[in-house]
C-alpha cells in the first residue's frame, strides 16, 4: 500500500465545544413572523387542492369540506391566494394580540 504524502488530520486538538451557538436548537415556528393569514371562505372551497399543491412550506391541511392553514407553520406569502381558481382564499392582514 501506498503511504501518504501528509499525515492525516489530527482532530483531538479541537475542542467539542468550538461553536456552541450554532449547536443549540431553537424551534422557530415561521407563522410568528408573517404579517398576513390566508382565510378559506367555506362556500367557495371545492377541495381542487390547488392551495396544497402550491404552497411552499406545505402548511395546508385537509379538513372534511375545505383546505385550511396551519397558521403556526404558514409564512403568509399568498401563494394559496393567488393560485386558487375559485377564489376561496383571501389574505387578511394579521393583528396583534
Amino acid at each position: 500500500m501506498k503511504k501518504q504524502a501528509r499525515e492525516p488530520f489530527d482532530r483531538s486538538g479541537i475542542p467539542d465545544d468550538l461553536c456552541p451557538i450554532a449547536t443549540e436548537y431553537i424551534v422557530l415556528k415561521t407563522g410568528e413572523w408573517r404579517a398576513e393569514r390566508p382565510v378559506v371562505d367555506r362556500d367557495r372551497c371545492v377541495k381542487c387542492a390547488t392551495c396544497w399543491v402550491y404552497c411552499p412550506t406545505q402548511c395546508i391541511v385537509e379538513k372534511d369540506g375545505w383546505f385550511e392553514a396551519d397558521l403556526e407553520i404558514c409564512k403568509g406569502c399568498g401563494i394559496c391566494a393567488e393560485e386558487c381558481p375559485h377564489h376561496a382564499i383571501r389574505m387578511v392582514e394579521e393583528q396583534e394580540e
